[in-house]
């Protein structure tokens, strides 16, 4: 595994607890489908929420959240009408979060929990 497969594992795995100490009901982790992936698949109170989690090692190519631009959250919302047209699940709506992980080694990892960017 590449360094940065293993730190976007480490991300993904902490943004999952994030979410779920945060009360979200996480129900799915990678999900794929020809038109691309899903991070995380949760619930918040019956909102299905598609995340996007990006993580970094520092800023010298932006901040995290900067990585998600409008191309990337056209796509997640394709994506959250396929996971839902795939999946048996009777929801209230659907929303887009993005979750920044900045592990600047020596520091304490940062977490930014956008909800509803798209």
């Amino acid at each position: 595994m590449r360094s940065t497969d293993a730190l976007g594992q480490a991300g993904e795995d902490l943004a999952a607890e994030h979410l779920r100490r945060a009360g979200y009901d996480v129900i799915d982790r990678n999900w794929r489908c020809r038109a691309g992936e899903i991070d995380l698949i949760a619930l918040d109170d019956g909102v299905l929420v598609a995340c996007e989690v990006k993580t970094r090692r520092g800023l010298r190519f932006g901040s995290p959240l900067e990585a998600v631009t409008p191309t990337k959250l056209g796509r997640l919302r394709g994506l959250a009408r396929a996971y839902l047209a795939a999946h048996d699940l009777a929801v209230r709506g659907v929303r887009i979060d993005v979750i920044g992980i900045l592990a600047v080694p020596g520091q304490q990892v940062q977490v930014t929990h956008l909800r509803g960017v798209s």
